[in-house]
């Protein structure tokens, strides 16, 4: 029993020499334990707090006032055509051919208050009726002003008692890629629809021979867009809707605009000229890659390489040579072919452009003041040009267009008939030429189902007039 008691104190004090040991050692140094629990009921973070640490509202774009702005100066297109209809056996009976009315829709921009509207030329070729609807879903008859296939514009002009709403042109020049977008306008006849998107690539050609230089965008374009606007976040109305690439005929992610900066100048021509006026540079050549400069001999990679300088252009009076390297035209940078296309299309014959240009490793900058074309591409022909007093006089003739360079096709048809390269057309269904302006005006005034005539000098001094259908 004495050994139990025993054992037992020993014990006993044994702790409390521990716990003394912790309290004086141990706890005054150490630090409170935290102890996470969960409570029953939820516990609510102010409204304020929440908005200030997830609102991203300030880095979203917002498209609210450039749509509003947008939405009502943006038309209806309808584009009424008589086209021949399937012949049935009535028709063959009475030897007659049927017709039939064809409608076709788009979209267009109206630019003044005045009642102007630009739209695409593909939208109202060929039509016999041209109506308007406005956002209020007032509808208007319109006139044709005026057209240029080579960029896809037109114009035309509604009459109101009052003043419409409309779009300035904006800087297409100063749009950037990746720059956000909407494209506006009334597609699968769905009117006033908006689409966004981004600037995908600037100076895009389709066509292959560098003659388009389109602003490309992923903003969804379906078939009835043609002729809307494609507009910045400030509203700028910087290009016309015009194509799509697709397989299906449908949107299938790049859209293509022609620029508010092309647009503008053809709008401008017709209204002042009835045509276009270009101003051409007077070079030849191609874009620069890596392969041909390795051809050329040459480290650059980048701007438009001159192979030739044409004659009587401004080009060859500026002084512009052969083998010299265009980088930059009005500090306007030149990185492929349709860079440059682009930008000439924006001016005017007697217009001046500084060309910045490598030659021999220098860089250098020339005036150039653009000139009228001095040739131009006649359907069943080829290229023809203006044709000088002594060329005139050869053929005894005080009027005519020369044929300088046959079209492969119609070459051997000429060749038979006794037209020769150098031979002169004297007139297009009646008109007299003096210059090649009058051989556009007459092309483009002539309806789509009247006859081509051409009047030609062939090698024997004889005007022979040919029909073309």
């Amino acid at each position: 029993m004495k050994k139990i008691l025993t054992l037992v104190f020993v014990s006993a004090l044994g702790g409390l020499l521990t716990l003394g040991g912790y309290k004086l050692f141990v706890e005054k140094d150490s630090k409170p334990l935290m102890v996470e629990t969960t409570a029953d009921t939820p516990v609510f973070v102010p409204a304020s707090n929440y908005n200030n640490v997830n609102n991203n509202s300030a880095n979203t774009p917002n498209f609210i006032e450039s749509a509003e702005k947008s939405l009502d100066a943006v038309v209806h297109v309808k584009n009424t055509s008589i086209v021949s209809a399937p012949t049935s056996m009535q028709d063959l009976f009475f030897g007659r051919q049927s017709q039939r009315a064809q409608v076709g829709t788009g979209s267009g921009v109206i630019i003044s208050p005045t009642g102007y509207i630009v739209t695409n030329n593909h939208v109202i070729k060929n039509a016999n009726e041209i109506s308007i609807t406005l956002n209020n879903n007032k509808a208007y008859m319109a006139e044709l002003i005026g057209t240029d296939e080579s960029t896809d514009i037109a114009l035309l002009k509604i009459e109101t008692d009052e003043d419409l709403p409309f779009m300035a042109f904006g800087d297409s020049d100063n749009a950037k890629v990746g720059e956000w977008v909407l494209a506006v306008g009334n597609p699968f006849n769905l009117t006033s629809t908006v689409t966004a998107g981004i600037i995908s690539a600037k100076s895009r050609d389709l066509s292959g021979n560098h003659s388009q230089s389109f602003i490309q965008t992923d903003a969804a374009v379906n078939p009835g867009n043609s002729g809307g606007a494609l507009v910045n976040t400030n509203g700028d109305l910087i290009g016309i809707n015009t194509a799509i690439s697709s397989r299906t005929g449908s949107y299938i992610g790049y859209s293509f605009a022609v620029p508010s900066n092309i647009a503008r100048k053809i709008v401008n021509d017709i209204m002042e000229y009835g045509n276009v006026q270009n101003g051409i540079l007077g070079v030849v050549g191609g874009a620069l890659n890596s392969k041909a400069a390795e051809e050329l001999g040459t480290t650059t990679t980048e701007g438009f390489y001159v192979s030739d300088v044409q004659e009587d252009t401004g080009a060859e009076k500026a002084g512009i040579q052969s083998g010299d390297i265009i980088n930059k035209i009005d500090n306007v940078k030149i990185n492929k072919f349709s860079d440059l296309s682009g930008y000439l299309k924006t001016k005017s014959p007697d217009d001046v452009v500084n060309v910045t240009l490598l030659r021999d490793g220098e860089e250098e900058t020339l005036p150039v003041t653009l000139l009228k074309p001095s040739t131009y591409n006649l359907q069943n022909i080829g290229m023809i040009k203006n044709a000088s007093k002594k060329e005139l006089k050869k053929y005894n003739t005080e009027y005519g267009v020369k044929i300088s360079r046959f079209d492969d096709n119609y070459k051997p048809y000429w060749n038979k008939n006794g037209i020769e390269e150098g031979s002169i057309i004297t007139k297009i269904n009646g008109t007299e030429l003096y210059t090649i302006d009058d051989a556009k005006s007459a092309i483009t005034s002539k309806h789509i189902n009247e006859a081509l005539q051409l009047e030609v000098i062939n090698k024997n001094g004889e005007k022979v007039v040919y029909h073309f259908r």
